[in-house]
């Protein structure tokens, strides 16, 4: 079965409830073997917040596989600490850090096959000396990457941005027609690779109001973004566009498609999170492993409340899953074309 590495993030948030609400379900590790990346005790700490005494768990020594049909966990600290709920602090930094390193060394090693990543506080990692943006700049630099790009994943709506975290005032000086091409053959490659698309139909989203409105509200649509399309188009993508967000999504045209290229962040994570209803799950497309987490943060207003949603949670892990299936699929299939052609090999999803 396929081992899901799932770190603990904040201890201080929401994280290990809703990882721990998502792993109840018997049928959970009947499917996958989770191991939990953090601490035995604190991970007690919020089994018993949110009452699931029937929940048992394997602590993991260094030199063994994950056990299957059991919940792992991996010790990354031996220090006792206090937990201090909906509290930004440096230790709780600290010691994600720490359940994040660890997870990676796994699964570099092999010893898991993907890693689901519980929110964080970027506000406590920094203070523990954690100097990247976030988890996706973090991976994409411990596995030498520097082509990726975020993912939101719902079901079968999948929206990815361009420039992704950027504020607003710059993002017209950082689109430019290559960038948004680089991001459209990576849109293309992840669904066929990741999801099983065998000829993905893209999306692309204009800047400015109405696309333009044919260069009155702008003209970066027809100096950037059509050039970009049309290019795209010219080397065998099927991509669509620039479409005015508004219409595009209030119109239901988003469900035609099998992702959907925003300029900026709003203009794509808006619209997804209303379409996704607290389920979605962020992906890093583009990475050599497989890297997901849900859509939301550390709730620390929540935290210690079991109040908290686990289907995003849930959903991540499961995405997870697929992905590293897809992969795999992905390479027999480019492996063995003759398989592939006459029918033999694992029919994957195609849309025309």
């Amino acid at each position: 079965m396929i081992k899901v590495g799932i770190t603990a993030g904040d201890i201080n948030g929401i994280g290990l409830e809703v990882v721990l609400k998502s792993l109840m379900s018997d049928l959970m590790i009947k499917h996958m073997t989770p191991v939990i990346y953090g601490s035995g005790k604190v991970v007690a700490y919020h089994k018993n917040i949110i009452k699931a005494n029937d929940l048992s768990f394997h602590n993991l020594p260094d030199d063994r596989d994950p056990r299957p049909e059991r919940i792992n966990i991996v010790t990354c600290w031996q220090e006792d600490i206090d937990i201090t709920l909906g509290k930004i602090e440096e230790a709780a930094g600290k010691y994600a850090y720490a359940a994040l390193d660890r997870a990676v060394e796994d699964l570099r090693q092999g010893r898991i096959d993907c890693i689901v990543t519980a929110p964080i506080s970027k506000k406590a990692m920094r203070l523990a000396g954690f100097m990247y943006p976030g988890h996706t700049e973090y991976m994409a630099d411990n596995f030498d990457t520097e082509d990726y790009m975020m993912m939101m994943v719902h079901d079968d709506l999948r929206v990815s941005i361009v420039t992704e975290h950027l504020p607003l005032k710059d993002v017209v000086s950082t689109l430019s027609q290559a960038l948004i091409e680089r991001k459209i053959k990576q849109f293309d490659k992840s669904l066929r690779t990741d999801f099983g698309v065998v000829k993905p139909l893209l999306a692309v989203m204009g800047l400015n109001p109405h696309s333009g409105d044919g260069g009155i509200l702008g003209t970066e649509e027809e100096e950037m973004i059509e050039p970009a399309i049309a290019a795209c188009r010219e080397s065998g993508i099927q991509v669509m566009g620039p479409f005015g967000t508004d219409g595009f999504f209030g119109s239901g045209a988003y469900k035609k498609y099998d992702g959907i290229l925003a300029m900026y962040h709003d203009q794509g994570l808006i619209p997804f999170k209303t379409l996704s209803a607290q389920s979605g799950v962020n992906f890093t497309a583009g990475l050599p492993i497989v890297r997901t987490s849900p859509d939301h943060g550390t709730a620390f207003d929540k935290a210690g409340q079991n109040v908290a949603d686990p289907a995003s949670m849930r959903h991540a892990i499961f995405t997870a899953i697929d992905i590293v299936r897809s992969r795999k699929q992905y390479a027999e299939d480019t492996a063995n074309p003759v398989e592939k052609a006459t029918g033999k090999a694992k029919p994957r999803r195609e849309r025309y």
